[in-house]
């Protein structure tokens, strides 16, 4: 075994349970230099220590081929140098290959050593039952490889819609990303998505152009979609040798090397072989010219965008592309990419080993390292720890296990931390580093790196972690002074959160028996610790527990995971679709609630008056405006009781007690007796808000989705007039190679089972993408029919 020196004995086992039991037979005495650290890797564990004097090495290893030789290596892998740390993530449309690529990343930094397939399922960041049933990616999986001295700490995101939260938070904490596109469709619908929000969190990214082998990709088309629809400048940094099946390789334009796969048996036919040589005359004469016309066009993007690499042209005198350093190039790209002025661009095809190592080498060359990030609020903290929790996940034997991003400072295992959002002190028993389902357990991790922690009980999606308390009111201060204003010790400074979207969808759910009530009320608890877009609540009429998520396929999702992972066989009620009500007009309205309560009397007089929202942007919750005068004359305590009421008159409208939104509520006038409760005062202004809405015309919104479909050309015409029937709008058609490509907006209550629809029209010659668009008003007669509907006139 490499690695190994003299004076060591080296014992492998097959069997995990003989080399535990092995194991604990051994008389240890010292663990070198880790104090008795006990490293447990996927798929690979060893443990070096002195028994007798002796140095024994034991190891067990199955798919992890890379088995560190020495202590500094070990040091390595738990706290790397942070400049060497790339947090990644892998983003794109459905079915774009990011799971793919993935996969072949694991494989060829040694961490797996067969090669894994989606439609197999037996992919690493897969292994939901759902995902390897569905060959889909349904929640974001966190893997730790190193690579060319580097480590990464890389996150496969969704693709679906239904799981843009997943995309979210992932992004949310990682440091730059990888685009992933299918060569033959360019940009698509949930590939918007994606990168506005990455624009949101300002992410640097690389554009991976994959499936170059599909014979209906094309290189120049998806460029230039990316030019057209995502609004950014892209340096092609490669040209593809071949299109199609003969796809076989790429041109470097940074070395100006020529890069071929070749496999010489079908052994080989893993991407660990190819050639890597200069461009010559003796090569293809159409290649030459259009890679170097490429690459001078490469440079001259480049000096435009980087001043300093515009000066070093100059001075080299010569516009032959030929003479500027790959080392200079590579800088410069490295700088424009960071600014996020433009995004370098790469090709290959994952599914047939092509392209990943050179995709893998552009994530260590051109993305940030976490010391190159700016974040709020870091620099307050110094060398004190400070971390975001931005994922859980339910482990049946070690309960809830919390993802954090480490900020500063170093977080240890078996440690007291302070959970700024709920106010808290929780006790960390272990700190893991994440492998998709496997960890690796570690005594501490630095700055810059993602690590999973147990024994977290409270800490949920979006809380700022740090070491203690007084540590947050320090940086709490150093904020304040730099601002100039005087920061309260309950103003810690925490870490901007999650946005989470409303729901869309909503249903009933039931559990076989009143027995398992309580069994499927501890699985919801759990399943929305997980996924902050689920949402439970009861319905205060029936009863019942209503179950609300972004769409069909996250409802079958849940429902699919409450009965495989807590054995409870719940019952779903018809889908229905979360309408929203607002008002027309303005409408004012008053109410007195004179009620005496053991001998006290309560006493309360409020007049109201609601207008509509005029702004460009939904209000989801109602806008409250208080006189100067009202706000002097009452406490803070009974104005809270006043917002309190207000918005809970809000939650159900007068029309089908749907949420209401773009409502403007005005406190004209509050009377409050001597000794009334805070609750009277809310129950008063909540009966006078409900008063107005009723007098204020009010109106049901509907959620419309933006649909894209994409279909042969022949169908479009069947498709166009079954939308038209669907109350859809068609914005636009867009031709994408031999296909149409029709924009659309649909109601989301006339997309249930779309899907089934789509395919019998189009003989499965059709795939669509459903996204949420925003909420219109309904017309008098379809509002008149989903009345009908709700309250069960036929």
């Amino acid at each position: 075994m490499e690695g190994v020196r003299r004076r060591e004995t080296v014992i492998a086992c097959s069997d995990e349970r003989k080399m535990n039991r092995f194991m604990m037979e051994l008389s240890l005495i010292e663990i070198l230099s880790l104090s008795g650290h006990h490293m447990c890797l996927p798929r690979c564990w060893f443990r070096i220590a002195n028994a007798s004097r002796r140095n024994v090495r034991i190891g067990f290893v199955r798919r992890y081929n890379y088995l560190p030789g020495d202590i500094k290596s070990l040091r390595t892998i738990i706290n790397p140098d942070i400049s060497k740390i790339r947090n990644i993530g892998i983003m794109a449309h459905i079915d774009a290959g990011k799971t793919t690529t993935t996969e072949r990343m694991l494989y060829y930094a040694g961490y797996i050593r067969a090669l894994g397939d989606v439609d197999d399922g037996d992919t690493v960041t897969d292994f939901m039952a759902q995902e390897r049933e569905r060959g889909i990616t349904i929640q974001s999986a966190a893997v730790t490889f190193d690579w060319k001295s580097h480590r990464i700490n890389l996150i496969d995101t969704p693709g679906h819609v239904d799981f843009t939260v997943e995309v979210e938070r992932s992004l949310r904490v990682l440091d730059g990303a990888v685009a992933v596109f299918d060569a033959s469709a360019g940009v698509e619908a949930q590939t918007l998505t994606v990168w506005r929000q990455a624009d949101k969190h300002h992410i640097p990214r690389v554009c991976f152009l994959n499936k170059m082998d599909k014979p209906k990709a094309s290189f120049s088309y998806s460029i230039e979609s990316i030019k057209q629809k995502l609004k950014v400048k892209p340096l092609l940094l490669q040209l593809p040798v071949g299109t199609g099946k003969t796809f076989n390789g790429v041109v470097d334009l940074v070395t100006n090397e020529k890069v071929l796969w070749c496999s010489k048996s079908v052994n080989e036919d893993d991407g660990t072989v190819f050639s890597r040589n200069p461009l010559t005359p003796t090569d293809d004469h159409k290649l030459l010219k259009e890679a170097r016309d490429a690459r001078f066009a490469l440079i001259e993007q480049v000096a435009d965008l980087d001043d300093e690499f515009a000066e070093l042209v100059l001075e080299e005198l010569s516009e032959e592309p030929d003479a500027v350093p790959a080392e200079k190039l590579n800088a410069a790209i490295r700088r424009v990419t960071l600014a996020q002025t433009a995004v370098p661009v790469l090709c290959g095809s994952a599914l047939k080993n092509k392209g990943v190592q050179l995709l893998m080498d552009a994530i260590t060359k051109y993305l940030p390292a976490p010391n190159e990030c700016k974040h709020d609020f870091i620099h307050c903290y110094g060398d004190d720890l400070c971390a975001l929790a931005f994922k859980v996940v339910h482990d049946r034997q070690r309960g809830p296990l919390v993802f954090v991003r480490i900020y500063s400072g170093t977080m240890k295992a078996q440690s007291a931390v302070y959970n700024i959002n709920k106010n808290c002190i929780e006790r960390m028993s272990r700190l893991l580093l994440p492998f998709a389902d496997q960890q690796i357990e570690i005594p501490a991790l630095q700055a810059g790196n993602i690590a999973l922690t147990v024994g977290l009980k409270q800490a949920a999606t979006g809380d700022t972690i740090v070491s203690s308390k007084p540590s947050a009111a320090a940086a709490a201060r150093r904020a304040g002074r730099e601002s100039g204003e005087k920061v309260k010790e309950q103003e810690d400074p925490v870490l901007a959160a999650v946005e989470i979207p409303d729901p869309v969808f909503f249903c009933t759910i039931e559990p076989p028996s009143m027995a398992k009530q309580s069994d499927l009320d501890h699985a919801l608890v759990c399943l929305q610790r997980e996924d902050p877009s689920l949402k439970v609540k009861i319905d205060p009429d029936s009863g019942q527990t209503i179950l609300c998520g972004m769409g069909e396929l996250h409802i079958e999702i849940i429902h699919d995971r409450i009965k495989r992972e807590y054995g409870i066989e719940a019952y779903l009620g018809p889908l229905q679709v979360a309408y929203r009500e607002t008002i027309t007009q303005s409408a004012s309205s008053s109410d007195t609630l004179d009620r005496t309560v053991g001998e006290k009397r309560n006493l309360v007089t409020a007049e109201i008056s609601v207008h509509p929202w005029l702004g460009e942007e939904a209000l989801l919750l109602p806008l409250i405006e208080i006189s100067d005068q009202i706000m002097e004359q009452f406490s803070k305590e009974a104005l809270h009781a006043v917002e309190n009421g207000i918005k809970t008159s809000c939650l159900q409208g007068p029309l089908l007690r749907f949420p209401v939104q773009d409502v403007v509520v005005v406190l004209q006038s509050l009377s409050v007796h001597p000794g009334t409760s805070l609750a009277m005062i809310s129950a008063c202004v909540s009966r006078a808000v409900q008063k107005a809405l009723k007098q204020a015309l009010g109106q049901v919104l509907e959620p419309v989705m933006s649909l894209e479909i994409t279909v042969d050309e022949r169908y479009l015409s069947v498709v166009l007039a079954d939308l038209a029937q669907r109350r859809g709008s068609i914005r636009e058609i867009q031709n994408r190679q031999d296909s149409r490509v029709a924009l659309a907006s649909v109601p989301l209550a006339e997309t249930m089972g779309y899907s089934t629809v789509l395919r019998s029209l189009t003989s499965g010659n059709a795939v669509f993408t459903l996204e949420f668009s925003n909420y219109e008003a309904m017309n008098l007669q379809d509002q008149n029919m989903l009345f009908n509907k709700v309250m069960g006139v036929v």
